[in-house]
Order: structure tokens, then sequence, then C-alpha cells
């Protein structure tokens, strides 16, 4: 699973996996905590995540919503999805 983006801890990766489940989403590693978000609304399918974490997540995912739904288009054609810069 590549890493797409990385910053204050978070690592966040897609499945490189044609065929990966609905919703479009991507998946977000903090130590040994996780969440799935989908992209279009950002909803939180799965998380364990601290708040504070998934607030970060989410104003990232909000400036790149574009960039993560070209990137589960690569993804859900077998190939490699691109870097997407980190929150700053």
């Amino acid at each position: 699973m590549p890493t797409i983006s990385m910053f204050y801890g978070l690592i966040i990766r897609m499945y490189y996996a044609p065929g990966e489940h609905p919703p479009p989403h991507f998946h977000v590693y903090y130590g040994e905590y996780q969440a799935s978000v989908a992209i279009a609304d950002l909803v939180i399918i799965h998380s364990n995540l601290p708040t504070r974490q998934l607030r970060l997540v989410k104003a990232w995912a909000e400036l790149h919503r574009d960039e993560l739904m070209a990137n589960w288009q690569l993804v859900m054609n077998g190939e490699e999805p691109f870097k997407i810069p980190p929150l700053q």
C-alpha cells in the first residue's frame, strides 16, 4: 500500500489494488492508531485516531480532495498513485 503523504507523524496511504471496495477512501496510520476516510464527504468510515490527529487529517484532505480522487482513479486502474504535499 503506497504512502501518498506524511505529516506530523501521520501516514496517508491508499491501497494499490484495482477493485478496492467503495466508497473512494484513504487510510491513515498514526502509531498504533488507524482510520479510513471517505474522500467525497470526509466521513470517517473507521477510526481510533486521537481527536487532534483526526482534525489534522480532515483539514489536509479538504485541501487535497481533488488530488485524492485523482489518486483513487489511478489505483482503480491499477496504476500507482502520486504523492500529495503534506499539511504545513
